[in-house]
């Protein structure tokens, strides 16, 4: 009921501009960011990597129209990789293409991610392309095949399972050897192209763990690296425990690995199942945002679980 008015706000700039000036709003959002610098970010991944959790640093920032933007935070990126490796971090860095400029040009974000690769290759890391509105979808596949294309092979994508075309894109990607993350998905989509109904969309992420498995499994279930820097080809990433259970009976009935499939979760969300499915054997990997743009991923975190509302919400009342 709440999710599609809190998707509106993620947009809404009159929201962003009251909600971010107030300061009990950005202590509220540190539940789920590491925090708005580099440093935090790596202090983070520090104490995960200690509890044997692997990290995906992401700077947060989407929708750039600025050329002098897109270009700071391809900057930022390619600082945050080179931090990876200075710190020796079981990490590696997710990048929205529309942060390096894909509103603004497909050449420039061409360009930029092209640039962001070539780093990560120096510094033995990968790089995970995030999935965006649907609007984004056919650039973001062409991206990844140009920089395939250049021998760069340390990428990866996302696949949305409340879009109906994902299965065919899932496919496409897996058959190429590509490193997939599956997701639910986060963004306001119209019924044209997208489910709307959660039964739907559990459905479709069901089948889409189906098909990454598979193919996991005859590529020789490729396994996580054992430095945290690089994942295996699957990659589930959800907190519902019905989706993970369908994963692990599966992998389990089919024999892959568990180092073959590796489970992603949230900074700040259900830390218990983090650590049970780190205990079970499977590589275990938190996702971790930071950066001064946290807003839209708030409202999105906030329009994905209840209990993440009513915990903002009771910050509010005791600010």
């Amino acid at each position: 009921m709440l999710r599609t008015p809190l998707l509106y706000l993620s947009k809404a700039g009159w929201a962003h501009s009251g909600l971010t000036r107030w300061g009990f709003a950005r202590r509220a959002s540190r539940r789920f960011v590491a925090g708005e610098t580099i440093q935090e970010a790596v202090q983070v991944a520090q104490l995960l990597n200690r509890q044997r959790l692997a990290a995906t640093l992401a700077h947060l920032g989407e929708d750039v129209v600025s050329a002098m933007e897109a270009d700071q935070a391809r900057l930022d990126c390619e600082e945050l990789l080179r931090a990876i490796e200075e710190h020796k971090l079981g990490a590696y860095v997710s990048v929205k293409l529309t942060q390096i400029g894909l509103r603004v040009s497909f050449d420039l974000c061409m360009e930029h991610m092209l640039e962001i690769a070539r780093v990560a290759t120096l510094n033995d890391t990968f790089v995970r392309i995030d999935m965006e509105e649907s609007n984004t979808i056919d650039q973001t596949l062409s991206v990844e095949h140009a920089l395939r294309r250049q021998g760069l092979r340390n990428i990866g994508l996302v696949f949305q399972s409340y879009l109906p075309r994902s299965e065919r894109d899932l496919r496409t990607a897996v058959a190429a050897g590509i490193p997939v993350r599956i997701v639910k998905g986060a963004y306001q989509e119209p019924e044209s192209v997208a489910f709307q109904k959660k039964a739907e969309v559990d459905a479709s992420f069901d089948r889409m763990t189906e098909i990454l498995l598979e193919a996991a499994l005859k590529q020789g279930g490729v396994r996580a690296s054992k430095d945290g820097r690089t994942p295996p080809l699957a990659a589930i990433a959800t907190h519902d425990p019905a989706r993970i259970q369908f994963a692990e009976t599966l992998a389990e009935r089919i024999g892959l690995p568990k180092s073959a499939l590796e489970f992603q979760l949230l900074f700040g969300i259900r830390s218990e199942l983090q650590r049970s499915l780190r205990d079970k054997g499977y590589p275990v990997r938190i996702y971790v945002p930071y950066g001064a743009q946290w807003y839209p991923y708030l409202m999105r975190r906030l329009a994905e679980r209840p209990a993440n509302l009513w915990f903002f919400v009771s910050n509010l009342v005791r600010r």
